[in-house]
């Protein structure tokens, strides 16, 4: 019956809305008109034609000013469902629990903990070190680190096997890219070096100065390179451990539950077949077959 009812308010809503649009939309408001530039393109001996093909260069200005002719066009045509949004906006929030937090986890003598505080848009990372009654040590606050950026994205929080250090990734620009930095978990101190490009994941090596991480091609972001950097060295020394040149398969590394290995994933799509994961240790690629490996010891 609630489902029922919500289901109708949304459908009033909606409607109203409509109404709405057809009696304030200004009629005189031409939509931008992106110009033709016929772009021939071959491919399995197949031609086509792409009138637009100019538009995927996102450096080039004349794409920059027409996407915001673009964004100018739907800001004036939306401009009276303002207080809509707003409304919409409110009640939707108003039905999450802002000061949330995760379920604390037990691993390598801290319990780790995501939180969230109200009024606040982005999550707290802490830990606390062998009980969850010890203090708390916040290791990143994203809210302060997201000050002053339009668009801010924490990931792939790795903490070496010392607990001393922190490799974690950023994407400041909403591209996927991100650049891992590494902060000393003692002094507070990020490190001036940075590693870009990347999928934002590493993986630390059991000397708790080497990190193994994944670089993305520059053009199809395909995550096809996984390197080792030295702390404290030039990113220029970063060696490459291993390249994947099928551009149907993702890499990425990861150190099995014993901490004795690192594993080489790779990950496909197939139109046929869905997702598909593989381990280098064995060297197979079944289609449709997805299964990982830990290392079978005796404690």
């Amino acid at each position: 019956m609630k489902k029922t009812a919500h289901l109708l308010l949304v459908s009033l809503i909606f409607a109203t809305s409509c109404k709405d649009k057809n009696e304030t939309m200004d009629a005189s408001i031409q939509p931008p008109v992106a110009k033709i530039v016929p772009h021939t393109l071959e491919k399995h001996g197949q031609v086509r034609t792409d009138n637009y093909y100019w538009l995927n260069d996102r450096e080039d200005q004349e794409v920059i000013d027409y996407l915001n002719q673009e964004n100018e066009y739907y800001q004036k045509m939306t401009a009276h469902t303002k207080e809509l949004q707003e409304n919409l906006f409110t009640e939707m929030k108003s039905r999450i629990k802002e000061d949330d937090s995760s379920v604390p986890y037990f691993y390598n003598g801290y319990f780790y903990i995501t939180r969230f505080e109200t009024g606040k848009d982005y999550p707290i990372y802490s830990r606390k070190k062998g009980s969850l009654d010890a203090k708390e040590e916040i290791m990143f606050d994203c809210n302060e680190m997201a000050k002053g950026h339009s668009y801010f994205n924490l990931s792939g929080i790795n903490v070496s096997e010392d607990n001393k250090y922190a490799a974690f990734g950023l994407d400041l620009v909403s591209r996927r890219q991100y650049t891992i930095q590494i902060k000393n978990l003692q002094t507070g101190e990020i490190s001036s070096e940075k590693i870009e490009n990347t999928s934002g994941g590493s993986t630390w090596a059991s000397d708790n100065k080497t990190l193994f991480y994944t670089l993305k091609d520059a053009k199809t972001l395909r995550s096809d390179k996984i390197y080792k950097h030295k702390l404290g060295e030039s990113t220029t020394k970063d060696k490459l451990v291993y390249h994947e040149k099928d551009d149907t398969f993702y890499t990425f590394v990861y150190k099995e539950k014993s901490k004795k290995y690192f594993a080489f994933i790779l990950l496909g799509a197939s139109a046929l077949f869905g997702v598909i994961s593989l381990i280098l240790f064995f060297d197979r690629r079944v289609i449709a077959i997805s299964y990982n490996i830990d290392f079978a010891f005796k404690p």
